[in-house]
């Protein structure tokens, strides 16, 4: 099952993730995607961490949600997955090959809860660059195959949420 939790940066995303988790009950997984290239992001991921506190499991899988999702199903009441952008970005730039309905559909057919946190990045100007682009398009694209999926859709904006399925 997956709920999604969209919006842009810094909207309260992840904290109306860790909100919505917190209904389905005490074994709380969190399966970050992101990774700590530099110190700027090393800084957000601590950040992210205090926020959760120990409430939360954390799970770290770069490329292979659909693996971390079966790899922990049986034990946890809830995962949130923070997040589907930044998956797509180590995608992306590791030139994997990866099914993405595949991998959408299989955290949708799973007994446990999924919620995931996306980031939405197309109300802006187009990027100059084509690879910016292409991430832009295929973000879209896959938030759209999200929500088709999701049984529980909200959209954040300046901390506030709106309930859109």
């Amino acid at each position: 099952m997956i709920i999604l939790v969209g919006g842009g940066s810094r909207s309260g995303k992840s904290r109306k993730a860790l909100e919505i988790a917190r209904r389905f009950g005490p074994r709380r997984g969190f399966l970050a995607t992101a990774q700590a290239f530099d110190e700027e992001m090393a800084e957000r991921i601590r950040l992210h961490q205090v926020e959760r506190g120990d409430e939360f499991t954390t799970v770290e899988e770069p490329l292979d949600l659909g693996a971390a999702v079966r790899r922990v199903e049986e034990g946890l009441d809830v995962l949130v997955v923070d997040c589907l952008t930044l998956w797509l970005t180590n995608v992306m730039l590791s030139g994997a090959e990866v099914d993405m309905l595949a991998m959408l559909d299989e955290m949708a057919a799973s007994a446990l809860p999924c919620v995931v946190v996306t980031n939405e990045v197309g109300c802006g100007i187009v990027p100059e660059n084509k690879l910016a682009r292409a991430f832009r398009d295929r973000a879209g694209r896959l938030n759209q195959e999200a929500m088709e999926r999701a049984v529980e859709g909200w959209f954040m904006i300046f901390g506030a949420g709106l309930r859109l399925k």
